[in-house]
């Protein structure tokens, strides 16, 4: 599942975005506040920026400017009604890849974000490489390991795709329970057994754990 933030004061405008994403089965975080954003960005993966410009906090020229000067390759549209040429030579000179003005079409934003993603998973072949041999395919969400693909089920599958797209940074177990679940009425210490059992059919470290924090997979 992709992840998106999602940066915008306007609580009608916000709640709109939020909710048309998610019909398209985006995950998305939104925050009104640019540095409730900017910390969001470092503590978390995302695969995609939505940032306002004209936001209470940290701004949005602001945030793109420190997501680059950190090597943050994650892709950023910027929401706007600046229509100053100036302003949008700014956002791209900072480092943003592209602009919607608002007031947009849902539509229109849908296949900006499409158009993103693509490009953006396209530079790996579709494929995210792994620690020790191991590479996910994004789009068929197969595991690979030394080219051979891991019969995996489709809740295994499921839980190393959304570690895959979190990489590097722990997963919650509530999280999981949300995200893959779909907080179904079953036990923590089924989400444990899964896994055990994805560990067993790949590697005791290919899932890493921090006790009270989750698990993550790293690059």
């Amino acid at each position: 599942m992709i992840k998106i933030l999602l940066l915008e004061d306007d609580y009608l405008y916000r709640v709109s975005i939020k909710e048309f994403l998610e019909e398209l089965d985006f995950y998305v975080d939104d925050f009104e506040n640019g540095d409730d954003a900017f910390d969001a960005i470092f503590e978390n993966s995302y695969d995609l920026l939505l940032l306002d410009i004209r936001v209470p906090g940290m701004d949005g020229f602001s945030l793109v400017e420190y997501i680059r000067k950190e090597k943050l390759d994650v892709p950023i549209i910027v929401l706007t009604s600046l229509t100053d040429i100036k302003d949008l030579s700014k956002g791209y000179e900072l480092g943003c890849n592209d602009y919607i003005r608002k007031p947009f079409d849902m539509i229109e934003l849908k296949f900006r974000i499409e158009q993103l993603i693509k490009n953006n998973f396209k530079t790996n072949e579709d494929f995210l490489e792994l620690e020790n041999s191991f590479k996910f395919d994004i789009k068929k969400s197969i595991l690979y390991k030394d080219n051979e693909a891991i019969d995996l089920s489709q809740k295994e599958s499921e839980v190393v795709a959304l570690l895959v797209l979190n990489r590097s940074f722990f997963v919650s177990i509530e999280t999981l329970h949300d995200r893959v679940w779909g907080n179904k009425d079953i036990s923590y210490s089924d989400i444990r057994m899964c896994i055990k059992r994805i560990r067993e059919k790949t590697d005791k470290y290919f899932i890493k754990t921090k006790r009270y924090v989750g698990y993550k997979i790293d690059k």
